[in-house]
């Protein structure tokens, strides 16, 4: 039995894995890359595996890092069923048919570029009609219901607690006369959360693999969070500003839609600063998703369920706004009273929140408050990072918002909450794949692993290839250096030079403080300054030789 990673890495998206038996292949999640040009160009790239001979691909949920290509894999040949929850089936409908309307408005927006300067036009991804083709193929099943994939292969999805439907996966898969039990994790959610149930700890498996979004951090508090989001809400309206706040259509705006009405509705001494205050829901995503999450109320957690049968619907009150059409988008922004735009998407790559970043960055009595991981190479990210001013529809804006992250808003498990995950094995895993994590949170969580469980995991860095039952490297390929093109080696040149000059700059300051001792804040930067150098070290390297690709065997290959 193999087991080839072919997305989430070297990063946080792309997620995909083929699973190669005697008999059989399944992939497990088809997810889109995000993030700068040289990782979203690798959405272009051939998947590396055929997908006419893909016999059924398994959904861990609906974000587009993990479903996001399940139209180009029909586009390409794949003819199976596509297994996911109800509840992700549902999301499906919306998030694939959104982001085929991108690509399709993307590649116009290009194709008219191209034609000013004589260039040929360009094809999109994937199209409308592309993904109604692989909804079709979707084959939704419950959770906890096991599930006769063939004779050799079985599965059951438990829920992950990450959005609505999101799944871990169990897979028992029979070659030969032995059976093995794979666990993919997905995403993996935060403990004792509002609407969504906790994740479900495993008992028992053979190989583990394993997210680590989050592998090197603490989240803090969520209730440190709330108390922030309203300090800063009413701060901000009180020196006449709105608060924006990028958000995920699926997931994370429904649960700001639940702390908003705790706050309207459940606190009388916040009422005098919000009761003329609207929360604007600007995502015709997340408008349709919040809909979708009234409809699976059936995999609510207690809390949330005792609040509708009590006749609160706590995604719904007075204040709340939703937008669908352009026009009412557009008002927002001419509006100057006071509010709160939630808008997608949550790392400011595309959508409406781009426009309301444009109108409102250079206000100094804004707020931008962020409540989700930022990948590398994302605005979101260049904000959260201090950048003091950024590039908008092609005219610059000057960054005089209050920039605020509150990472305990995060739907993914932190370094405790995927340890204690994986402190559920009853008995020890033959191994564990750290994937979907930066290189430097892989590596930290393989190092904490070992530490407190004695566990070896495998840091997964390259798109590569084992034998499970001999730990086997079969390949490994540079991902990056094969789609970086000569336009991305050179914004990857002027980070570095960026990257150098800001260093230089903070060591001077930090001569001139000679005895003071440097700021959290300063530290905190400087250690994201060696983290940036360290990742365009490793994407600049080479790959390990043709040599090494067959015979180095998983067991030298810890933390790789």
């Amino acid at each position: 039995m193999k087991i080839k990673f072919c997305g989430a890495s070297i990063g946080v998206t792309g997620s995909c894995h083929l699973m190669t038996t005697d008999k059989h292949q399944i992939l497990l999640d088809c997810g889109q890359f995000q993030g700068g040009k040289s990782m979203e160009a690798m959405n272009e790239e051939p998947f590396p595996f055929d997908p006419e001979n893909v016999e059924c691909v398994l959904l861990s949920h609906a974000h587009i890092d993990h479903c996001g290509r399940l139209p180009l894999l029909v586009k390409r040949g794949f003819k199976g069923l596509i297994y996911c929850t109800d509840a992700t089936a549902d999301l499906l409908d919306v998030m694939l048919k959104d982001s085929a309307y991108i690509h399709e408005k993307d590649a116009e927006m290009q194709s008219r570029k191209n034609v000013r300067v004589g260039k040929p036009p360009v094809e999109p991804l994937y199209t409308i009609k592309d993904a109604e083709a692989a909804l079709k193929l979707v084959k939704p099943v419950l959770y906890d219901q096991l599930i006769e994939i063939n004779p050799e292969i079985k599965i059951v999805f438990n829920d992950a607690g990450h959005i609505l439907g999101s799944a871990i996966t169990e897979l028992w898969i029979t070659e030969g006369e032995s059976t093995s039990k794979i666990v993919f994790s997905g995403d993996l959610g935060v403990m004792d959360r509002p609407i969504l149930r906790n994740p479900i700890k495993i008992k028992k498996a053979d190989y583990v693999i394993m997210e680590t979004t989050y592998g090197n951090r603490l989240h803090e508090a969520n209730a440190t969070s709330i108390d922030q989001l309203i300090k800063i809400t009413i701060d901000t309206i009180k020196r006449g500003g709105s608060v924006i706040i990028p958000s995920f259509a699926v997931g994370r705006t429904q649960e700001l839609i639940y702390q908003f009405n705790m706050f309207y509705e459940g606190h009388p001494e916040y009422q005098k600063y919000l009761e003329n205050v609207n929360v604007y829901i600007d995502s015709p995503m997340a408008t349709t998703a919040t809909e979708v999450f009234k409809r699976n109320a059936q995999v609510f957690d207690e809390e949330t369920k005792a609040y509708i049968l009590n006749g609160d619907n706590p995604l719904d009150f007075k204040n709340l706004k939703f937008t669908r059409n352009t026009a009412d988008s557009q008002m927002l922004n001419e509006d100057k009273s006071p509010k709160i735009i939630i808008s997608a998407s949550g790392m400011c790559e595309a959508g409406r929140i781009r426009h309301h970043l444009k109108h409102n960055l250079w206000d100094s009595r804004n707020s931008i408050v962020f409540v989700g991981y930022q990948a590398e190479g994302t605005l979101g990210r260049m904000l959260v990072q201090g950048a003091k001013e950024v590039k908008l529809f092609g005219e610059t804006v000057v960054v005089n918002a209050q920039i605020h992250n509150l990472e305990g808003f995060s739907g993914h498990a932190d370094q405790k909450g995927l340890l204690d995950w994986l402190s559920g094995f009853q008995q020890k895993p033959k191994q564990i794949f750290l994937v979907h994590g930066e290189l430097n949170s892989k590596q930290d969580f393989a190092k904490l692993i070992h530490e407190n469980l004695g566990y070896d995991p495998v840091v997964i860095m390259q798109n590569s290839e084992f034998e499970l039952e001999t730990g086997q490297l079969l390949s490994r390929e540079d991902v990056i250096s094969e789609v970086m093109d000569e336009e991305g080696i050179e914004e990857l040149k002027d980070k570095i030079t960026n990257i150098k000059e800001e260093l230089s700059k903070m060591l001077t300051d930090a001569e001139g403080a000679m005895e003071q001792k440097l700021s959290a804040d300063k530290l905190h930067q400087i250690n994201n300054i060696v983290l940036e150098l360290e990742k365009a070290s490793a994407n600049l390297g080479s790959s390990i030789t043709s040599e090494d690709r067959d015979t180095t065997p998983l067991s030298e290959q810890k933390g790789m």
